[in-house]
């Protein structure tokens, strides 16, 4: 198939590599042209704008957020200007129900179908092709799809007709990834504060009670401090903003999500923006009420 994709940060480049490694043909685009170039030598076309890389039947954004991609969406030379008509804009990006509602729209009004079809996995996951693909949308668009969603996950769940689902799920997925990496911060604190064998206890508790990757995994990152980017923490807070923002215009305020608010703010402020989530660790632990 030949595939455009617009943006190139490690999840972005996972997925070209994966689909390279496939057999399609993949054209990209990214802001800074240097993480464009390093996919050349993989036989990657390179786009000069997100216009050229709209010249397949299907387009992939993987943007940081709203703005950036309603940006390469609605801007001149954008997506919905130069998909062909029956073209696919599939987003893999993490943004608010409400953009997915109304980009579904758009294409729809310039003869194209729009999936959303944002993922669960770190950079190490992307890279073997082992994303958790949540998808929605046009159910014949979907099905055209999905010999590029063999090639970068696991799988690929269907959650509807409704774009605005697949972002849904997302969100409530994120919410609770957060909520355990501050669970476990402050469950760490605890025991390292108490004198007991940290490490032991989570062996204890991943394996039984919370044996699920999302404890497992960030147990082990917390414990062995290791905080290099894989989840930056300036996008937990961008989608747990999402949340709140979400909630309020459902006139609900969820308690959880304000507490995780201001947590990520708090280690924003520390610049740990561009760090792992698992640094939510870090913080003082005068300032994690036990």
């Amino acid at each position: 198939m030949n595939i455009g994709i617009i943006g190139l940060g490690k999840m972005g480049s996972a997925i070209a590599r994966n689909l390279l490694a496939t057999g399609h043909q993949v054209c990209v685009w990214n802001r800074t042209v240097e993480r464009s170039e390093a996919l050349r030598k993989e036989g990657a076309l390179i786009a000069e704008t997100p216009a050229q890389a709209c010249r397949g039947e299907i387009t992939i954004t993987c943007l940081s957020d709203d703005a950036a991609v309603e940006a390469v969406v609605c801007g001149e030379q954008g997506i919905a200007a130069e998909l062909s008509a029956g073209g696919i804009h599939v987003s893999m990006s993490t943004i608010s129900p409400t953009l997915a509602q109304r980009l579904a729209q758009i294409h729809q009004n310039a003869g194209q179908r729009f999936i959303a079809a944002p993922v669960f996995g770190r950079p190490e996951v992307a890279a073997a092709a082992r994303l958790l693909i949540v998808v929605a949308g046009d159910t014949a668009a979907i099905a055209r799809c999905q010999p590029v969603f063999d090639a970068i996950g696991q799988r690929a769940i269907n959650v509807g007709a409704d774009p605005s689902a697949a972002l849904w799920v997302k969100l409530a997925g994120n919410f609770l990834l957060v909520s355990a990496v501050e669970s476990l911060s402050e469950v760490i604190a605890l025991l390292q504060r108490s004198g007991t064998d940290a490490q032991a206890c989570l062996d204890v508790l991943t394996s039984t009670l919370f044996a699920a990757p999302a404890y497992q995994n960030y147990a082990r990152l917390i414990l062995q401090q290791q905080h290099e980017a894989g989840f930056r923490l300036g996008l937990a807070l961008k989608d747990v903003t999402l949340v709140r923002d979400a909630a309020s215009s459902l006139n609900m305020t969820l308690p959880t999500v304000e507490l995780l608010h201001d947590q990520l703010q708090n280690a924003t402020s520390h610049g740990w923006r561009e760090q792992d989530l698992s640094v939510l660790a870090r913080l003082p632990r005068a300032e994690i009420q036990l």
